[in-house]
């Protein structure tokens, strides 16, 4: 475990360790060292090998089926079949020659960026049939059914895109959402609309903006597993404020007014109804006197008899399971969760699953970190424990009695997979390597693992294994040898180093540290790249992928740590944000500046802060903080001012505007703005629909009034992901122009 205090990471000091590349499965060619390029980075083939995507196993687990990206275009998808008796990969539909180059509709290409796969082209997902005959492919906004033997059927043919389409339980029927209405029709059969159409403002089996947003949840509509009947989401948003969003192109502006609930705001009115396949015999769910609540989750009981509906106050302090009637839509409270502590909230989660007996594994944070619970007949059973977290419930072998679950047991940088046996779940078997990160699927019987793992110096490789963990097969080995696309770059290649260093109140701040070969008596400027804001956890042992590698080939320092509020550190690590954004967490990334400060190769004068979204919000704040501490700050599509964010994400953390005025106001990045008297470039798509561009409308208009210099870029088109083939290495070599402008640049 590559794990340094600074204690000992300063007695390193130049003779941070080589990288190792090879293992037993890997054959490296050593060349002179090839600097990597922007360009290069962002260009096709990716260097981080080939990249699948969607792996599933069909239903009778004879093929396993992917997306598999282009050497030619890293951002096109195609879809890929193994067959495991044949042991032969296929391709099964070849995404270019069968597409229609018919560009999204503006509702489909929204969708995408909440599911933030917007940069995507091709296939981005499918459906196996039940028979294991067919694959449902959406394509440029159609259906198409792909047959095993290699034939495939047009669905649909319309200028309107398809928008959440599914094959039904049984694989009787393909549905989908279409202005603003809920289709349904045999396969191969035309569909029909089995919801009304009621205007521009109400929609029917779509998820409304903050649920797929801020909520995880891309669908209004679920099949019961008999495909008897369908629980469909009706929203009205004619109360939800609109935000006139101008997407300035390169030759034109397109406006939009969007829907879209700031905080302290009206949100959409939510129901929910479960009606048959055709759209008769509609009733209505209960869902409480309170309209103003989040529909979090819906899902069927195994064998169709009930409806379970999760339901979160507007507070989200509060999360009641409901169980729904689907004859007649009533309800009663099956359980209450409600938040691990005071002044805390309830973070949602996918990784439950209700089984055949009734009973529930459930993942909750109650006991102060995030666990799994069984819930049956009313009692609860803690199945594991412990100081660490469960990232994710993968399956459960009904028959065998055994959970499937990621997490952080032995290593926080390090997820692994785990098993143990309902019968003594003090019993957890590790089943993947510790030199790893790993993730992983499996079908729905928990009998096959679908694996994926990295480090630090192994790009990502994934493989099929067994019930028990051992492997089966690879699905992409990815070895980094001579014909590798990174092989070029492995010469110059930086290991990373890893450690700990205190916050103020002595909690500890895992940080990573990657440097270029140092040269004795010199100093180096420092890359500190941060987010900071809740969820993301940003310092892992996995593959990070050829960017920071380029950052140190140009001579920089790439450093960065997870503060306090970020995930996977349990309740009390992530509770300091609470009505307090941009202190705590500004607090902690000073204390890694000055920490890195005391390291004899660092130039204390040169550490420049990078960061997008909460990032770009926390270089703000942090420049504001702190003047003089950081060379220079770059901001990239920052939150500005919190009463400008939607409601479900902000609220969270902050409660609204007009219960806690104060709090919005210290955490505003505005009131300080001319307070920033270091560098600052800011970075802003002009099309953003998430961070919305009058966020930097704001800062830029205050910054000029204050005759505060700033220097700014922005992408016209682009949304919050300014990314591209051409404008990824064009926004990173701004980024490096700036800092070479302002003197933060490597020793000579």
């Amino acid at each position: 475990m590559r794990v340094l205090t600074f204690a000992t990471a300063l007695a390193l000091g130049t003779c941070l360790a080589a990288p190792a590349l090879a293992d037993d499965h890997t054959t490296t060619t050593q060349a002179a060292p090839m600097d990597l390029t922007f360009e290069r980075v962002f260009a096709s083939p990716s260097l981080d090998g080939p990249a699948p995507r969607q792996a599933k196993l069909s239903p009778d687990g004879r093929y396993l089926t992917l997306l598999r990206n282009r050497e030619d275009d890293r951002e096109r998808y195609d879809l890929w079949a193994y067959d495991r008796e044949k042991d032969d990969w296929s391709m099964l539909v070849d995404s270019e020659k069968l597409s229609s180059g018919r560009e999204l509709s503006e509702d489909e290409k929204m969708q995408r960026e909440r599911a933030r796969v917007g940069s995507l082209k091709g296939i981005i997902d499918y459906q196996w049939t039940k028979e294991a005959d067919a694959v449902l492919v959406p394509l440029d906004g159609d259906l198409y059914l792909a047959r095993i033997g290699g034939e495939v059927v047009q669905l649909s043919d319309t200028e309107e895109s398809e928008l959440n389409p599914s094959l039904s339980s049984t694989g009787a029927y393909v549905s989908f959402v279409r202005d603003r209405q809920l289709w349904v029709g045999d396969v191969g059969a035309e569909a029909r609309p089995v919801t009304p159409k009621e205007g521009e403002d109400i929609r029917w089996g779509e998820a409304e903006f903050v649920a797929q947003e801020e909520m995880a949840r891309l669908t209004g509509y679920w099949w019961s597993p008999d495909d008897r009947r369908i629980a469909v989401q009706r929203f009205d948003e004619s109360g939800v404020g609109i935000v006139t969003r101008a997407a300035i192109g390169a030759t034109g502006t397109k406006v939009f007014d969007q829907r879209y609930p700031v905080a302290g705001s009206a949100n959409a009115i939510v129901d929910l109804f479960v009606m048959d396949p055709n759209g008769q015999n509609r009733v209505k769910v209960d869902l409480g006197d309170d309209p103003d609540i989040y529909l979090a989750r819906v899902d069927w009981a195994p064998d169709g008899s009930a409806l379970y509906v999760q339901r979160q106050n507007r507070e989200q302090t509060v999360l009641d399971v409901l169980k729904v009637d689907p004859a007649t839509g009533a309800s009663e409270v099956l359980f209450t969760e409600t938040a691990a502590m005071e002044d805390y909230w309830i973070n949602l989660s996918d990784d439950y699953k209700w089984l055949d007996d009734g009973s529930l594994i459930w993942w909750s944070e109650r006991d102060g970190f995030g666990h799994l619970y069984r819930y049956a007949e009313g009692n609860w059973q803690q199945l594991t424990s412990g100081d660490w977290v469960v990232t994710k419930l993968l399956g459960v072998d009904e028959a065998q009695g055994r959970v499937y679950f990621q997490g952080t047991k032995d290593d926080v940088l390090a997820q692994q997979i785990y098993m143990f046996d309902l019968t003594d779940p003090s019993e957890v078997t590790r089943l993947t390597d510790l030199s790893y990160v790993n993730s992983g699927t499996m079908d729905n019987k928990a009998q096959t693992l679908l694996v994926t793992r990295s480090n630090d110096d192994r790009p990502p490789q994934s493989y099929l294994a067994d019930a028990e963990g051992t492997r089966l097969a690879w699905i992409e080995q990815n070895e980094l040898d001579a014909d590798h696309p990174y092989a070029p770059y492995l010469a110059s290649h930086r290991p990373t180093q890893y450690g700990v260093l205190p916050a103020e109140d002595g909690t500890l701040l895992y940080w990573e540290m990657v440097a270029p070969d140092l040269e004795p008596g010199k100093k180096y400027p420092v890359y500190f790249y941060h987010y900071g804001g809740p969820g993301p956890q940003i310092v892992t042992k996995g593959w990070n992928g050829a960017l920071r590698q380029a950052i140190v080939d140009k001579g920089y320092i790439w450093f960065a740590l997870d503060n306090r509020g970020s995930a996977n550190r349990g309740v009390k690590f992530e509770q300091p944000i609470y009505r307090a954004m941009g202190g705590v967490e500004v607090r902690d990334q000073k204390a890694g500046a000055e920490f890195l400060t005391q390291f004899d190769f660092v130039d204390p004068d040169k550490i420049a802060i990078d960061g997008w979204s909460y990032g770009g919000y926390m270089t703000l704040k942090q420049l504001q903080a702190d003047p003089g501490l950081y060379a220079a700050g770059i901001s990239g599509a920052p939150v500005t001012r919190w009463e400008l964010y939607d409601t479900h994400y902000t609220e969270r953390y902050m409660g609204t505007p007009q219960d806690d005025a104060e709090a919005y106001e210290a955490a505003s990045a505005i009131p300080d703005a001319t307070k920033i008297t270091d560098p600052m470039l800011l970075i802003h798509g002009m099309a953003d629909d998430n961070v919305v561009f009058e966020n930097a409308t704001e800062l830029i208009s205050a910054m000029q009034e204050g005759n505060v210099p700033f220097q700014m870029m922005l992408y016209p088109g682009y949304t919050h992901r300014v990314s591209g083939e051409q404008i990824s290495p064009h926004r990173y070599n701004t980024v490096f122009r700036f800092l070479e402008h302002h003197g933060v640049t490597p020793p000579e």
